[in-house]
């Protein structure tokens, strides 16, 4: 892992320093070959795991006086479990590859003021009758890790781990993810895919960044920005590789000659128009065996008011009969319900929510009891419809 936020934070600092064998894996804060006694009056080594809470690279108040511990469960010197701070035991998958056999809560009256205060508590509660069985057991080792974190976030993503779904959030770590036009819709589903471990997003989009996309995209650019009139794909890598780092920027419209910049995705999120490319993806997805998602809104201004339909159809390779069916590729008449070119920053958002869920869905990170392959939302009815179950 990157040393950075261990040298930038006194706290993680000084327990390096001092020997205790410590890394960050993902949104937690690990300290290795902890001993321990055993039931047996064995003295063995553990691992010890706390949530972390940081601000960039640099640590924070811890947010809990609870810790994990992978081993057994720790013991006094004769050989009694501590049951005094006992809290949880089980098979405990915390995420970022971490497991934990046990939890602990031994809370201070004023609290750990940092995660020194907190780590060394609990490494001195389990190895302090170790060293009584035995005089060299310490935790203090003055070993640090071999290898380094491969993670494609710049900071620490902390926000999975701390609620335990750190392991659900691993099942997207490997997607290799296209967002076809990145316009109203696709820009928030941007902003949402941005947010998960996926290896790479991919851009594609030739239009420029102007003043009325401001107002249907996540985040305020300024003036002077909006002068320079960026191409959107630059424009939004700009400001999401700020957090992820495998933001790669295609400044074109998809078309016959480029579709090999579809090669080796896993995934893909349709937000483009209607026309004969979107036929041209949508075949090019189908021969690579890639599941996709595809997103339409119409919307209609009657007396005064909006009202209409937001659309989300998936495609997978199990199941793709049904979307030619709900899918336009004309792109015209009156017979398109989602031919209106009406589109409002609220509803582009929530369109782009609706996909997001749906691949969330379909790699197993939301539970899904219908696996629906089409749903529609009905703005003046607050109605939602599933249909195309699988």
């Amino acid at each position: 892992m990157s040393q950075k936020p261990i040298n930038l934070s006194p706290d993680l600092k000084r327990l390096r320093d001092e020997g205790y064998f410590i890394q960050i894996m993902g949104g937690f804060l690990v300290m290795r070959e902890v001993p321990y006694v055993n039931a047996q009056r064995q003295v063995c080594r553990g691992t010890l795991i706390s949530s972390l809470t940081m601000a960039g690279d640099v640590t924070r108040t811890p947010d809990t006086h609870v810790a994990y511990f992978d081993g057994e469960y720790p013991c006094g010197a004769d050989g009694n479990p501590i049951h005094q701070i006992s809290h949880q035991s089980g098979n405990l998958n915390l995420g970022s590859g971490m497991t934990a056999k046990h939890s602990f809560s031994s809370k201070p009256s004023t609290g750990y003021v940092d995660y020194y205060h907190k780590m060394t508590t609990y490494a001195a509660l389990f190895s302090g009758p170790a060293a009584q069985l035995q005089a060299d057991a310490t935790p203090r080792v003055f070993r640090t890790p071999e290898e380094e974190e491969n993670s494609v976030f710049n900071y620490t993503e902390t926000a999975s781990d701390r609620v335990g779904i750190g392991s659900l959030t691993e099942r997207l770590a490997l997607e290799k993810v296209a967002l076809i036009g990145v316009g109203g819709t696709g820009s928030y589903v941007l902003d949402f895919v941005a947010k998960t471990p996926v290896r790479e997003i991919r851009l594609i989009d030739g239009d420029d960044f102007l003043q009325h996309n401001a107002f249907r995209a996540p985040g305020a650019p300024t003036l002077l920005e909006l002068r320079e009139a960026p191409k959107k794909v630059d424009y939004l890598k700009g400001i999401y590789s700020k957090m992820h780092r495998g933001i790669v920027a295609h400044p074109v419209a998809i078309n016959a000659q480029n579709l090999q910049l579809l090669d080796g995705i896993t995934f893909a999120f349709l937000c483009m128009d209607a026309g004969e490319a979107k036929r041209l993806v949508v075949e090019k997805l189908e021969a690579l065996g890639v599941a996709f998602v595809d997103v339409g809104m119409g919307l209609e201004l009657v007396d005064g008011t909006l009202g209409g339909i937001l659309r989300t159809t998936a495609s997978t390779p199990q199941k793709r009969e049904h979307f030619r069916s709900h899918v336009s590729f004309a792109g015209d008449g009156e017979a398109n319900i989602y031919s209106s070119n009406i589109q409002v920053a609220d509803l582009n958002a929530l369109n782009a929510v609706m996909a997001v869920i749906k691949w969330k869905k379909l790699r197993g990170f939301y539970r899904d009891l219908e696996r629906e392959h089409h749903n529609s939302y009905t703005t003046d009815g607050n109605l939602l419809l599933n249909g195309d179950l699988a």
